[in-house]
């Protein structure tokens, strides 16, 4: 039998966990695509894909979207996020990433944005 990629029962914990403790920017943006808001597709949060957990993800366009906090902006951050994008690719998963102030910021760019990996 194949392995599970997509949401492995082990981690359901911490998705679980992350979920109920979503960064300020992670619950703006949840507030505007979820409920199909956005172009009418399905968002999920906290999403895993092998071991790797991505903010928000559209399965219909394999779409992840990533938001970067302070963490994200060290050397080990840029090296880490650089490994999960390319393994996420390797699986056809198209990742987009907005820095966290952009969605405080420039909501309607970043929707703008997301819309235009949605077709």
């Amino acid at each position: 039998m194949p392995e599970k990629l997509n949401n492995k029962p082990e981690l359901k914990p911490f998705r679980r966990k992350l979920r109920n403790n979503m960064t300020a920017a992670e619950v703006a943006l949840w507030m505007m695509i979820k409920n199909r808001q956005l172009v009418g597709e399905r968002f999920l949060r906290q999403y895993s894909v092998s071991y790797y957990v991505i903010d928000f993800y559209c399965p219909k366009y394999k779409l992840a979207i990533e938001l970067d906090g302070a963490g994200h902006f060290t050397d080990e951050g840029r090296a880490y996020d650089a490994r999960r994008t390319e393994f996420l690719n390797s699986v056809g998963i198209t990742v987009i990433r907005f820095e966290n102030v952009e969605v405080f910021n420039y909501p309607g760019q970043v929707l703008e944005e997301i819309k235009k990996h949605l077709k």
